[in-house]
């Protein structure tokens, strides 16, 4: 009965191969990605909010006479 094949063999000491680094690279961009598409839906919300706050005032505005029966244009609502 042959006995080398009982021997605990040390595992090879090589650096990480390619397919691990690229899965970390990947993991890094989707992360970075992730984020970035969250700023951009934040600043998305903030305008938003910023454009209807500015459509309609919490008070109501004074105006001029000859300004009251001027046409308001609708804001469509998604």
């Amino acid at each position: 009965m042959p006995t080398d094949l009982m021997c605990a063999k040390q595992p090879p000491a090589t650096r990480p191969s390619n397919a691990r680094n690229f899965n970390i690279v990947a993991i890094a961009l989707t992360a970075a990605l992730v984020a970035l598409q969250l700023v951009g839906l934040a600043i998305l919300e903030r305008s938003h909010a910023h454009a209807m706050h500015a459509s309609f005032p919490h008070e109501a505005a004074v105006c001029p006479e000859g300004l009251a029966a001027a046409d308001v244009p609708q804001i469509p609502y998604d």
